[in-house]
C-alpha cells in the first residue's frame, strides 16, 4: 500500500470535479481525500500501484461535461496519517500559481426541469448545479468557493446546505446554489417608477410589453440586455436610437433551435455551437431576409438561443414571440451596463422596463459571437461562456502584461506557461471602455495572483493601449517591450496550434503601424516567435484624409482611381453623382500635394475603394461596414477569375480595370463582387506559392481581422491546400485584433527566454 499525491490542472473548479473523484474513489473502495486549492485539484489516495492505475484511467474516462484535464502530476510519498475512507476536504490557498476559472455555463437541461419537480425552486430563476449557472462573471479569487463570490452575501438555507452538503447531490459544492428561500431575486420597474418583486407577475409584464412593442433592460449574466420583438420594426428602431446604432446588425435570441432551422441555415458545426453550454452568438445564413431592419445589406444574422431560466420563462409566457433583439445594454460603443444603479439612470427614462437582480456582477462580460469558417465554428468575439479559458504556450509566460492594440481591445497576463485573454472589452479611444480595460486588467491580477515583470504593446505610439501601457509600466519600474502589429498577429495564430520555427505569414487587416512609419495591412511575412522578415506586400495607396479615409471608403476609391490614372480617373457616373465633382476634386488635390496623406498597404482599405466604386457603401458607419456588404453582395456561385500578371502578382491595375470594365457594361454588382474576392485570392495564392518554394516553407498563418470575410476563406483555404501549402487560420482566438494581446505575449516570452 502507497500513498499518492494526485495534482491535476485544468478546467477542474466550479464544474462538479471534486464531487466526481468523490463518486469515483469511493466507488472503487480506495482512501484518502480530494480538495480545491489556487493550484488545481489535489488528491490524496492510499492505494496499491494497480489500484492507482486503473482510478488514473477511470479519472480520464467520463470527467463532468464542462471540465477538461490539462496535466496530471503523480508523486509517490510517504505515509503520514492512515485513512480509512474517502472525503473532500475543505479547499486551500497556496503558493502562487493558480488553475482555471469556469466561464459562465448556460442553465442544463436538468435544472430546467428540476423548476419544474422541485418544490423550494419551484420556477425559481437562478436555479443552478455543478453543471452549469454563473461562474467568471461573479467571482473575485481562487480557489472559487462561495465566500469569494458575489453569492457570498446569501446565506444558504438548511434544504440547499443540505444538498450542497450531500455528495449525491448534483448540488454538492455548487457554490452559486440557491432556491426561492434563500437565493437572489428579481425585480422590475416601471417608467413610472412603479417596482414589482413577484418574479411571475415581472414575466408576465416583460412577455406582454415585449409582444406590444415594447423595449425591456434585462440584468442578465455579464451586464444588462436590451430587449425588444424582432419582429416589430417599430421597437427596433427605437431600440437603435436608444443604443446610438444606426445601422449595424443586431443580434437576435430565438425560444428553440426548430424556430431557428425555419428562418436560417444550420450546418451540424453551427448547430454544436449553437447549442452548446457556452451559448454563444452564431453567425447564420438567412433563408429569406425578411426584416432588413435587423440586418440591412446582409444574408446572415446573429442568432442565440436561451442560456438563462428567465429566457425560457420569456417566451412560454408569449407564445406568439418567436424571436427578440438580445443586445447589449449600452451607448454607443460604450461598455455593458453592469451596475443597477448605472442602469436605472441611462434607461429607466429611455425604455417601458427596467429588470434587475440582487445579485453582483463582478466581471462584465458580453455575449461571444462564432462563425463558420472552412468547417469551423471560430471565434469572431470571445467573452461569454469562453474567458477567461487559457491558451498554453510553449515557453513560461509569467509576469508578461500585453495591453494589445486599439480597435477591439483585449488585454493578456501570463501565469506559468499559460496565456489568459481578457474578455471583449471594444475601442480604447472612448473613456469608458479605457476604464473598463483598467477594470478588467485589476480583476484578472487579483484572481490569478499576477505580479505584472514587464508589459508589451504595439509599436504604434498613439494607441491608448499603448500610452497606459507605458505609464503602468513606469510606475512600477518594469520593463517594456515593443512588438509590431502584424508579428504579434502571426505569433498569436502560432502559440494556439503551438507552431515553431520560421512560417509564412498573410497578414490582411485595415490599419497596423509598420516599420517604415506606413500603415500596413496587407503583408506576407516570414516569421518566428521571435522576428519577421516582410517578403511583400500590396501596393501603397495615400489615404486621404488619414483616419477619416477608414471611415469614408469614397476617399478610397478616389486615392484608388488617382493613384492608376492621374486626373483622367475612369469614375463611375454614379459615384461622381454621389459624392459630388468639389469633393472628389478636393481629394485629388490632398493626394498630389501629399498633405495628410499617409501611406497605406492595408487590404482592408482596398476593399473599401472597391465597395464605394461598385456604390455598395461610400461610408463606414460602423467598422469595416463596407467591406462586409461587398461580401455579402457577392454570389458565391460565380466562378470567374479576372486576369493578373502571375509575375507581378500583387500589381492590381488589371483587376480594378477589370472591375470598372464590367461596371460600365452593366454587369451585377454581385457578380464582380463575387469576381473580385476570386482574383484576389488568387493573386495572393501565387504571391504564396513563389514565396513557400523560395523560403521553402509550406506552412501559413492567417490573420488580420479581413480573414472575418468568409467567403474569402472559403476561396483561399482550399486554393491554399491544392498547392501544397498547409493553412492555419485562427479559431479559439480571434483573427481581429482581438488576436494581438496573445501574440504580445508568446513574443515577448520567446525574447525573454531566449535570452535566459
Amino acid at each position: 500500500m502507497n500513498e499518492y499525491h494526485i495534482h491535476i490542472g485544468g478546467l477542474v473548479q466550479g464544474v462538479g470535479f471534486r464531487p466526481y473523484v468523490y463518486r469515483l474513489a469511493t466507488e472503487m473502495g480506495l482512501r484518502g481525500y480530494v480538495d480545491n486549492s489556487n493550484e488545481g485539484v489535489l488528491v490524496v489516495l492510499q492505494s496499491t500501484y494497480r489500484q492507482k492505475e486503473k482510478f488514473l484511467k477511470a479519472l480520464s474516462g467520463s470527467v463532468p461535461a464542462v471540465a477538461s484535464i490539462e496535466r496530471i502530476e503523480v508523486t509517490r510519498c510517504e505515509y503520514r496519517h492512515r485513512y480509512t475512507r474517502f472525503d473532500i476536504a475543505p479547499s486551500r490557498s497556496v503558493g502562487g500559481d493558480i488553475t482555471r476559472i469556469s466561464p459562465d455555463i448556460a442553465i442544463c437541461p436538468v435544472c430546467l426541469q428540476d423548476r419544474k419537480t422541485q418544490i423550494h425552486r419551484k420556477n425559481y430563476p437562478f436555479i443552478n448545479c455543478t453543471h452549469c449557472g454563473p461562474r467568471f462573471s461573479i467571482i473575485k479569487a481562487l480557489p472559487y468557493d462561495r465566500a469569494v463570490t458575489t453569492m457570498s452575501q446569501f446565506e444558504m438555507c438548511d434544504k440547499c446546505r443540505g444538498e450542497y452538503a450531500d455528495v449525491r447531490d448534483r448540488r454538492f459544492h455548487a457554490q452559486p446554489i440557491a432556491c426561492n428561500d434563500c437565493g437572489p431575486r428579481y425585480m422590475l420597474r416601471d417608467a413610472g417608477g412603479e417596482e414589482e418583486t413577484s418574479y411571475e407577475r415581472i414575466v408576465e409584464r416583460v412577455a406582454y410589453s415585449l409582444s406590444h412593442g415594447g423595449i425591456v433592460a434585462l440584468k442578465s449574466l455579464g451586464g444588462y440586455n436590451l430587449l425588444c420583438d424582432a419582429d416589430c420594426e417599430e421597437a427596433v428602431c427605437r431600440l437603435r436610437r436608444l443604443k446610438e446604432r444606426d445601422a449595424k446588425p443586431l443580434a437576435v435570441m430565438y425560444r428553440d433551435e426548430r424556430s431557428v432551422g425555419d428562418d436560417l441555415f444550420l450546418s451540424a458545426e453551427e448547430r454544436e455551437a449553437l447549442t452548446s453550454w457556452r451559448r454563444p452568438i452564431v453567425l447564420l445564413r438567412e433563408k429569406s431576409g425578411r426584416a432588413p431592419w435587423l440586418n440591412d445589406g446582409y444574408k446572415s444574422l446573429g442568432v442565440l438561443l436561451p442560456y438563462m431560466a428567465i429566457h425560457y420563462d420569456l417566451f412560454a409566457a408569449a407564445p406568439k414571440l418567436k424571436r427578440i433583439v438580445a443586445t447589449s445594454g449600452n451607448r454607443g460603443g460604450r461598455p455593458i451596463v453592469i451596475a443597477d444603479s448605472e442602469a436605472h439612470e441611462l434607461f429607466d427614462s429611455q425604455v417601458d422596463l427596467v429588470v434587475s437582480y440582487n445579485r453582483e456582477i463582478y466581471n462584465r462580460v458580453d455575449d461571444s459571437v462564432v462563425c463558420e469558417y472552412d468547417g469551423l465554428c471560430r471565434s469572431v468575439r470571445r467573452a461569454r461562456g469562453y474567458t477567461p479559458e487559457p491558451l498554453h504556450n510553449i515557453q513560461p509566460t509569467e509576469g508578461i502584461l500585453a495591453v494589445g492594440a486599439e480597435q477591439v481591445s483585449c488585454f493578456a497576463i501570463g501565469k506559468r506557461t499559460d496565456i489568459l485573454l481578457g474578455q471583449y472589452i471594444g475601442e480604447l479611444s472612448r473613456r469608458e471602455n479605457l476604464k473598463f480595460f483598467e477594470e478588467s486588467v485589476s480583476h484578472f491580477s487579483h484572481m490569478f495572483r499576477f505580479e505584472p515583470g514587464c508589459v508589451v504593446c504595439d509599436l504604434h505610439p498613439d494607441y491608448a493601449a499603448t500610452v497606459w501601457g507605458e505609464r503602468y509600466a513606469a510606475e512600477r519600474r518594469i520593463p517594456v517591450y515593443r512588438v509590431q502589429h502584424h508579428h504579434a498577429h502571426a505569433v498569436a495564430v502560432m502559440a494556439e496550434y503551438g507552431l515553431t520555427g520560421d512560417v509564412l505569414a498573410l497578414c490582411l487587416d485595415g490599419t497596423g503601424y509598420g516599420d517604415d512609419c506606413t500603415v500596413w495591412g496587407g503583408e506576407l511575412l516570414r516569421c518566428s516567435r521571435t522576428e519577421y522578415r516582410r517578403l511583400s506586400h500590396q501596393s501603397y495607396l495615400p489615404m486621404p484624409g488619414g483616419d477619416v479615409a477608414a471611415r469614408e471608403p469614397w476617399r478610397m476609391a478616389v486615392s484608388l482611381l488617382y493613384s492608376l490614372y492621374g486626373e483622367n480617373m475612369p469614375l463611375p457616373h454614379d459615384f461622381v453623382e454621389r459624392v459630388g465633382e468639389d469633393r472628389i476634386r478636393l481629394i485629388c488635390r490632398m493626394i498630389a500635394r501629399r498633405v495628410n496623406t499617409p501611406l497605406s498597404s492595408g487590404a482592408g482599405r482596398f476593399f473599401d475603394a472597391v465597395s464605394s466604386l461598385l456604390g455598395v457603401a461610400d461610408f463606414n458607419r460602423y467598422q469595416a461596414e463596407a467591406p462586409q456588404k461587398l461580401e455579402q453582395i457577392a454570389d458565391s456561385s460565380v466562378l470567374k477569375i479576372y486576369p493578373f500578371d502571375p509575375d507581378y502578382p500583387l500589381e492590381f491595375s488589371q483587376l480594378v480595370v477589370a472591375v470598372l470594365n464590367d461596371l460600365h457594361k452593366g454587369v451585377p454588382r454581385s457578380e464582380i463582387a463575387a469576381a473580385f474576392h476570386r482574383t484576389y485570392a488568387a493573386m495572393w495564392c501565387v504571391e504564396l506559392g513563389r514565396q513557400a518554394r523560395w523560403q521553402k516553407l509550406s506552412r501559413v498563418v492567417l490573420c488580420g481581422g479581413v480573414f472575418q470575410n468568409k467567403l474569402l476563406v472559403d476561396i483561399l483555404m482550399p486554393m491554399l491546400r491544392r498547392l501544397g501549402i498547409q493553412p492555419y487560420l485562427p479559431a479559439v482566438v480571434p483573427c481581429n485584433d482581438a488576436a494581438i494581446a496573445v501574440g504580445q505575449v508568446a513574443v515577448a516570452s520567446a525574447w525573454i527566454n531566449n535570452r535566459k
